[in-house]
């Protein structure tokens, strides 16, 4: 008996169905999978700029790190339930929320940020509140306080009893 892979080889020649191959006894075949674009491995040698890139990719990865933010928006008063609904609409859409305060003119958000450098967390905290609003129905308020800590910084505040109390509990609270 001839084995053929699924869907190889005409009607007639051994093709058959997956389950009547089965039922008879054949194994699958295993093919290859090409591998993906973060893969260092035999590409690289067919292709030098791939092994870069990789390398890069590596490296970037290497460089990223945690980094604490607090967030503070205020502006014109709005109704207590339309702003908590927005946070808690905005921490379902930004998994990474650890925990809101609000008021009915300002909130604060805390969340922990992963990028490879301060510039690029603070670039990505000054766009969370605008990218944001519309999505999360969130009040029309502009940033007004933004910190960013790293990661060790954070915790040696926390330790010494300064700075901002750990984010818990977790979730959406009034001040």
């Amino acid at each position: 008996m001839r084995r053929t892979r699924p869907g190889a080889g005409s009607p007639g020649s051994g093709g058959g169905t997956l389950h009547a191959r089965r039922a008879a006894g054949e194994e699958r075949t295993l093919t290859s999978v090409g591998a993906g674009p973060d893969f260092g491995g035999l590409d690289d040698v067919r292709d030098p700029g791939t092994a870069r890139k990789a390398q890069s990719r590596e490296e970037d990865r290497a460089l990223s790190k945690l980094w604490h933010i607090t967030l503070s928006v205020s502006g014109p008063e709005a109704p207590l339930t339309e702003v908590r609904r927005g946070l808690e609409q905005l921490a379902h859409d930004h998994p990474f929320l650890l925990t809101s305060r609000y008021a009915v003119d300002h909130a604060e958000i805390r969340y922990w940020e992963e990028a490879r450098d301060l510039h690029d967390a603070a670039a990505v905290a000054l766009r969370l509140w605008g990218e944001h609003r519309s999505s999360a129905r969130l009040p029309p308020w502009e940033i007004v306080g933004l910190e960013v800590i790293d990661r060790e910084t954070y915790h040696l505040r926390i330790a010494e009893g300064y700075g901002p109390p750990p984010a818990a509990p977790v979730g959406v609270h009034p001040f």
